[in-house]
C-alpha cells in the first residue's frame, strides 16, 4: 500500500522543484554574489592590502543581498493557487511547513553561494588559511539570512512585485548576522573564535523563530 507524503515533505519537494522552474534557479543569485563581489576592486583599487583588509566584509553584504533575488516566489505562488490553504487544512503545523520549503530555497539558491565563497574570497585577496572557514561561516550565516528573507516572503505574499519591501523588511534582522559574521573571519585561523559560536546562536535564533513568523504571516495572507 503507498502512503501518500506528508505535507512537509510535500513542501520541500514542491519548494526544491519551483526554485528551477519559477526562474534560473541558482544561477540568478550566483551571478549576483558573484558580480557583486567582482565589482568591488573596479570601485576602491586593486591593491591587495586593501583588498583583504575589506574583503570578508564585502563578501557578507553580497550574500546578503544575494540572498534575497529569488525569495519573492518562495510563498507567492503558494497563495495564488490554493496550495496556501491546503497547507492550512493538513495536519502537519504551517510553520513545519514554511520552514521546511525556506530550507528547500536555501538549498537550491543559498548552498551554491557558499560553494563559490573560496573562489571570491581568493579573487578578494583573503588569506588561504580563511578560504574554507569563510565558506562555513557564510554556510551558517546564510541559513539566518534566507529565514529571516523567508519571514519578508510572507509577510508580502499577497504583493506583486514585493521584491524591494522583502528587502525592507529582512536587511535590519539581517544585521546581527553580518555583524558576527565578519568579526569571525577578522578573528583569524582560530578553530572556534567566539565569533563563530555568536554567529551560530543568531542562526539557531533565525531557526527557532522565523518558522512561526512566517506561519503568522501566511495565515494573515490567506484571510
Amino acid at each position: 500500500m503507498v502512503t501518500a507524503p506528508s505535507p512537509i515533505s510535500a513542501a520541500f519537494r514542491q519548494a526544491l522543484s519551483e526554485a528551477w522552474a519559477g526562474g534560473a534557479g541558482a544561477l540568478l543569485p550566483v551571478g549576483f554574489f558573484a558580480g557583486a563581489a567582482i565589482l568591488v576592486p573596479f570601485g576602491i583599487g586593486s591593491q591587495p592590502d586593501q583588498l583583504s583588509a575589506i574583503g570578508g566584509g564585502i563578501l557578507w553584504v553580497a550574500l546578503a543581498l544575494s540572498s534575497l533575488v529569488t525569495m519573492e516566489r518562495i510563498f507567492q505562488s503558494d497563495l495564488e493557487d490554493g496550495a496556501l490553504d491546503l497547507w492550512l487544512q493538513a495536519d502537519a503545523p504551517l510553520a513545519a511547513i514554511a520552514a521546511a520549503k525556506t530550507f528547500a530555497h536555501w538549498l537550491a539558491a543559498g548552498l551554491p553561494l557558499v560553494l563559490i565563497t573560496p573562489l571570491l574570497g581568493l579573487m578578494l585577496q583573503l588569506p588561504p588559511d580563511q578560504l574554507l572557514p569563510a565558506a562555513g561561516a557564510y554556510g551558517v550565516g546564510g541559513i539566518a539570512f534566507f529565514m529571516w528573507g523567508g519571514v519578508g516572503a510572507a509577510l508580502t505574499a499577497s504583493v506583486r512585485r514585493g521584491g524591494l519591501l522583502i528587502a525592507l523588511i529582512a536587511l535590519p534582522l539581517y544585521v546581527p548576522t553580518a555583524i558576527f559574521g565578519a568579526m569571525t573571519l577578522e578573528a583569524g585561523a582560530a578553530r572556534m573564535p567566539p565569533e563563530a559560536l555568536l554567529l551560530a546562536a543568531t542562526s539557531l535564533f533565525a531557526c527557532g523563530i522565523a518558522p512561526f513568523a512566517m506561519a503568522a504571516a501566511l495565515r494573515l495572507a490567506a484571510d
